[in-house]
């Protein structure tokens, strides 16, 4: 029996999911956004989305549409919320829930669809979006600084190996502010859940800076004994 038969007289809506895809690549924030194939707005800027499709939930759509587009799944990903506005689409009565994703660009260099015209733009180059995906990009910057301060999901961006200035370098792209060095190498070592190897990265001297690795484990030990992450 259709839901119609339970709730006659209900207003049908069309439910969509619009993601958010954060990338970070030679030293800089970027999202990950396409031109629009559909009409209306046929060829303007767009997040990746897409409608939910019957008997597929939320978080499974959004899933969908990430592995579509970038050929990626299994990466980080949380729901950021759910947007409403009556007129917020010209083209019907969409309601959209917003996810945003963080991918490691210089692993996966995920194969694009050629269906879509999609790039990978720093903050500064974001050009005009379609409908309200400039206020979900803004909504997600957001949660990405609050989460990043109280969380280890910075590491989700950055390649198994990484240097301290690269760590550095990735938390000042999410807060757009200079950190000070002395004070963030003393603050994130002191919590003791990055790995230190026996290599070094020369890319940008012959002394070279010395890699480590995020301990997953040993931050979760850490976490169940009462140590809190802060960045």
């Amino acid at each position: 029996m259709s839901l119609t038969a339970f709730y006659p007289g209900a207003t049908r809506h069309l439910v969509a999911v619009d993601c958010i895809i954060f990338g970070f690549d030679k030293g800089q924030l970027k999202l990950l956004i396409v031109k629009r194939s559909p009409a209306p707005y046929h060829g303007a800027w767009s997040l990746m989305g897409g409608f939910v499709d019957d008997g597929e939930s939320l978080d499974a759509a959004a899933a969908r549409v990430l592995k579509v587009n970038t050929g990626l799944d299994s990466i980080y990903m949380d729901q950021l919320h759910c947007y409403g506005d009556v007129d917020r689409d010209t083209g019907g009565r969409v309601i959209s829930v917003a996810y945003y994703a963080l991918i490691r660009i210089s692993e996966h260099l995920p194969q694009l669809s050629p269906d879509y015209d999609a790039h990978w733009l720093t903050l500064q180059e974001i050009p005009d979006l379609i409908f309200d995906h400039g206020k979900m990009i803004t909504d997600a910057l957001m949660r990405l600084r609050d989460k990043a301060h109280f969380h280890p999901i910075g590491f989700e961006l950055l390649p198994e190996k990484f240097s301290l200035p690269q760590l550095r370098n990735l938390y000042e792209e999410i807060y757009q502010r200079p950190l000070d060095k002395r004070n963030f190498r003393k603050k994130i070592l002191s919590m003791d859940v990055l790995e230190k190897l026996d290599e070094k990265d020369k890319s940008t001297s012959k002394k070279g800076a010395n890699l480590y690795r995020f301990d997953k484990k040993k931050y979760k030990e850490l976490t169940e004994r009462g140590m809190v992450f802060e960045i």
